[in-house]
């Protein structure tokens, strides 16, 4: 794939750690930016701590010393300003393989906001409704039946796939092609009457084909044309090509004594899952932490970056407000969910620095990615460790976000 903008670097600081572990036997790779990586309307000066900024990848190098993480990529961004991009450990153990702010990452259900938003302009093209039933895109849905053969009360709608409300159960892998699964999907008896509760499901996925549906395109396609392409993400794709596979960062578990790190297999990251199955709609997508905070600042800016408009101002607020009320979602206290993404709405535990109302989705690996738009900062973290016993809820990820939103200014 490649994409005509890039990401600029004004500046180079290496900072000096001692030595603690074979994945920690390096200096942290640290860009201070202040340049335009990114920008947002108006411009306004952020007020940045550079003492505090620099505990960012101390803390991160810890995390690594402590053989939690073999190594991490942490990005902050304020008032559309880069203030700091910082890589830690090692990318690859085994042959020693520093991990740099460019390193690929296996960003699993990050994927998510970005197929939402996909779905987000059609729905401005005029092409789908959010409340259209999904019989009206995939025909086999109008047969979809409950747990023990009743008839749903109401149709599934788009809306219901994309806030986790449908009723669909199962685990989001392939079954072949997206047509293919989609159909297989809608085979599956619904574990509830749509609406009534949430759970976790492969709903993005389904959307997926909606937008091939919709737009006639293969979904990989659409996203390249319509928002990776336009917004300079480079190097986000669902199959690393050959010259992108040595950027790429080696996913791990710890042993079974707990005490090491080994490498993982997960179907998610497989090198033949994209090309033998197609894109997954719901954490397929391989990014970097530049990549991913293009797309947090062109949704940040209401959907635009650098003068290209992506998506509607007003499908941008829908996608990224609470429309769950009254049901309990997602994976840590606190939270609702959008179109795609998860919002919070009480502040506690490991989102208590965020701003009520900050929104974004994690990944199966331990990635994040957030944004906080009362404070107008973004906060992505890319890791790659199988096994964490909850990815949202990490001490990497509260330990990140505490220190960058203690080393910014409003």
């Amino acid at each position: 794939m490649q994409h005509a903008l890039r990401c600029a670097v004004a500046l180079v600081a290496g900072m000096a750690i001692a030595p603690q572990s074979p994945a920690a036997a390096q200096a942290p790779q640290v860009n201070q930016v202040r340049a335009k990586t990114l920008t947002a309307p108006p411009a306004i000066g952020s007020q940045k701590n550079e003492t505090a900024l620099a505990k960012i990848p101390e803390r991160m190098e810890q995390f690594v010393a402590d053989g939690v993480i073999s190594g991490a990529v942490t990005l902050v961004a304020h008032h559309g300003e880069v203030l700091q991009t910082a890589a830690v450990g090692k990318a690859d153990i085994g042959s020693d393989r520093p991990m740099r702010t460019e390193s690929l990452f296996a960003i699993a259900s990050m994927t998510k906001p970005v197929t939402a938003t996909a779905m987000m302009i059609l729905k401005d093209e005029g092409k789908l409704k959010i409340d259209d039933p999904v019989s009206k895109y995939i025909p086999e849905f109008a047969d979809a039946t409950l747990k023990g053969g009743k008839k749903p009360s109401r149709p599934i709608t788009l809306r219901d796939l994309m806030t986790h409300t449908a009723g669909l159960g199962g685990d989001q892998r392939l079954e072949g092609s997206l047509e293919e699964t989609t159909k297989a999907l809608a085979k599956r008896p619904l574990d509830f009457e749509s609406g009534a509760k949430w759970q976790y499901s492969p709903g993005l996925t389904v959307c997926g084909r909606v937008v091939e549906v919709a737009s006639g395109q293969p979904f990989e396609g659409f996203l390249a044309e319509r928002i990776f392409e336009p917004l300079g993400m480079k190097d986000t794709t669902f199959v690393l090509t050959e010259e992108l596979q040595p950027r790429r960062a080696t996913l791990y578990k710890l042993s079974e004594n707990g005490k090491e790190l080994q490498p993982a297999e997960h179907w998610l990251n497989g090198p033949a899952e994209a090309k033998t199955r197609g894109p997954n709609p719901s954490g397929g997508l391989f990014s970097t932490a530049s990549d991913m905070g293009r797309f947090y600042q062109m949704v940040l800016n209401g959907g635009e970056l650098d003068g290209k408009r992506i998506v509607s101002k007003e499908s941008v607020e829908e996608m990224t407000s609470v429309q769950t009320p009254d049901l309990t979602t997602g994976f840590t206290p606190g939270n609702g969910w959008g179109l795609g993404w998860c919002v919070v709405r009480e502040p506690q535990g490991v989102t208590e620095m965020l701003s009520p109302g900050s929104f974004g989705h994690g990944g199966a690996f331990g990635t994040q990615g957030w944004i906080d738009s009362e404070r107008k900062m973004i906060f992505v973290l890319m890791i790659q460790r199988a096994g964490l016993p909850n990815s949202d809820a990490s001490d990497m990820r509260k330990e990140f976000q505490r220190l960058a939103a203690e080393a910014v200014t409003k």
